[in-house]
């Protein structure tokens, strides 16, 4: 008798990294006080009580036990359009729009669109470990994209320039980034984007933390602005950390119509639509909750002032990067993978955090935290329990 195999471009892959580590967590005995996890990017504070009305009207509508189109409800694609059409002072329709169930999704939908197997995509290094296992489990090589730590983790556009030069078909990038929390400025993305155009490539920018920007950041960029910018570039959105609702799984791709009718193709086969309910009630509170979200930018940004004073006191631990969400921190322990620490951590400090080898190579001196996840009490509490 022979023994059927399993697709080994999926059962190579490491276990889902988050339930790992929440794992260690278990055997902390709560001695040093209340866990602290700052693993998962989860909002921490509750969702608005009118964006639970919404969802719970949306969701008791008969019509939407049905399937919907693929592409999103017309709803939501207008009114998301409207919205990153204001925010980049552009021109944009609902054609422009996909609706996806989350960003995870929105980026394989994405992959699989424009690559195949046998073809490589340029990553950051470090990378969104989610962007690298889809790679993987789909036959799409990686080519990484040095970011200096010495240089606060940006991608260094020589390395980027290398690695489309040698073939790669997208490059991929995230910011505010995760895991690192650096946020790529207007000019490096212009240079990334140019990059691109040059060697025929797509530019694929996951901006699922551009809402937690600073308060006077201002535009991420002016890439739509660019002529013909359809046949360079695709955003990714999630709508879940704005709004508070992972679990509900709502992203969305800005491209051009033709990618859009591509991307329908793949949807159709993966998931058929969205989540009905979600996108109904979310295009309603795009506009209703502006206020409400602008102030969960400023209290997100008090997480990470307590977080930098936390590790000012902490002369053997250093911030590589943070913003929006995240913290990329140096431990001091050379002798040990960032495994060893983050375990350690959880184990016996009751700080839940995820090692910097899952996001890419040469990382084993970082962990990284989500420091969105506690709040400026929480935070302070890692003076001690690092020392």
């Amino acid at each position: 008798m022979t023994t059927a195999k399993s697709n080994s471009l999926v059962s190579r892959l490491s276990a889902p990294p988050i339930p790992s580590v929440v794992a260690w967590s278990r055997e902390y005995s709560g001695e040093k006080g209340p866990l602290i996890d700052l693993s998962q990017a989860v909002p921490g504070y509750p969702a608005h009580p009118v964006m639970l009305r919404l969802l719970a009207e949306a969701a008791g509508q008969q019509a939407m036990t049905g399937y919907g189109p693929i592409e999103g409800e017309p709803l939501l694609r207008k009114t998301y359009a409207a919205h990153v059409a204001e925010l980049y002072d552009t021109d944009l329709s609902a054609a422009n729009i996909h609706i996806t169930a989350g960003c995870n999704q929105a980026f394989m939908c994405t992959a699989i669109a424009l690559a195949g197997a046998g073809d490589t995509v340029a990553l950051t290094n470090p990378f969104y470990f989610n962007h690298d296992t889809t790679l993987s489990m789909l036959g799409i090589g990686r080519q990484l994209v040095d970011c200096d730590p010495a240089n606060g983790f940006f991608p260094d556009p020589r390395s980027a320039e290398a690695a489309l030069a040698a073939g790669a078909k997208m490059l991929a990038v995230v910011t505010p980034n995760n895991p690192t929390g650096a946020v790529y400025s207007p000019s490096l993305l212009h240079e990334l984007f140019a990059l691109c155009r040059k060697y025929g490539a797509w530019l694929i920018l996951d901006e699922t933390y551009r809402d937690f920007l600073g308060e006077d950041y201002g535009r991420p960029h002016s890439l739509l602005s660019q002529p013909g910018w359809e046949d360079t570039l695709v955003l990714l959105y999630s709508f879940s950390k704005s709004f508070c609702i992972p679990g509900h799984r709502l992203g969305a791709i800005t491209a051009g119509p033709k990618l859009v009718a591509d991307i329908a193709k793949v949807m159709d086969n993966m998931q058929i639509c969205a989540p009905r309910s979600a996108q109904i009630a979310v295009a309603s509170a795009l506009p209703a909750l502006a206020d409400w979200r602008a102030g969960n930018r400023l209290e997100i940004a008090r997480r990470a002032h307590a977080l930098r004073q936390v590790f000012s006191g902490l002369p053997d631990w250093e911030i590589g990067a943070i913003g929006a969400y995240f913290a990329f921190v140096r431990h001091p322990h050379a002798d040990r993978s960032s495994s060893e620490v983050a375990e350690k951590l959880a184990r016996e400090a009751g700080i839940v955090s995820l090692p910097g080898a899952y996001f890419g190579e040469g990382q084993e001196r970082y962990l990284r935290l989500a420091f969105a996840n506690a709040d400026v009490a929480s935070i302070g509490l890692l003076s001690e329990r690092l020392r």
